[in-house]
């Protein structure tokens, strides 16, 4: 089983970031770092049973709570069993934008996971939290390492 959880405190309540959210994959993209990774695309916005992904994962929306979480199933790449979720949670001083993936894996899903698309999953991650705090005020914090430089560079 593979567990991922990538997460920012932001110094707003849910309500002030839900945008985040709700305008994922959207002509108002506010999260996902479009200039710097592959787009998300779903045919039918965030509604349940909507099919897409970016680059080569792929999936579709099996839940949207409005402004406050979505939730993807895999369909791809061939060996990935699970889910990534974004959510936003109640936080004494704000909340927080929390990403949650949860999958079980082939061998070989295994082998891709841990050395492409997990170290490409984390940086992408990280440039969107760093994205959502820069719309309240906060410094950006990713640095990609020289593997994912790497695997960046051989992917273009």
């Amino acid at each position: 089983m593979i567990l991922n959880t990538h997460q920012r405190f932001l110094p707003c309540s849910p309500n002030q970031a839900a945008y985040l959210i709700d305008n994922l994959a959207g002509p108002h993209e506010a999260l996902w770092p479009v200039g710097r990774w592959p787009r998300i695309r779903l045919h039918a916005g965030l509604s349940p049973g909507s099919q897409g992904g970016h680059g080569p994962i792929r999936y579709f929306v099996e839940d949207y709570q409005p402004g406050r979480s979505v939730k993807f199933r895999f369909t791809a790449p061939r060996g990935f069993y699970g889910y990534h979720a974004l959510s936003l949670k109640e936080h004494s001083q704000g909340c927080l934008l929390e990403h949650d993936l949860q999958m079980t894996t082939s061998l070989w899903g295994w082998l891709l996971w841990h050395f492409i698309y997990g170290p490409l999953h984390d940086a992408l991650l990280e440039d969107a939290l760093d994205q959502a705090a820069g719309h309240f005020g906060q410094p950006a914090r990713n640095r990609h390492s020289p593997w994912v430089r790497l695997l960046r560079a051989l992917l273009r």
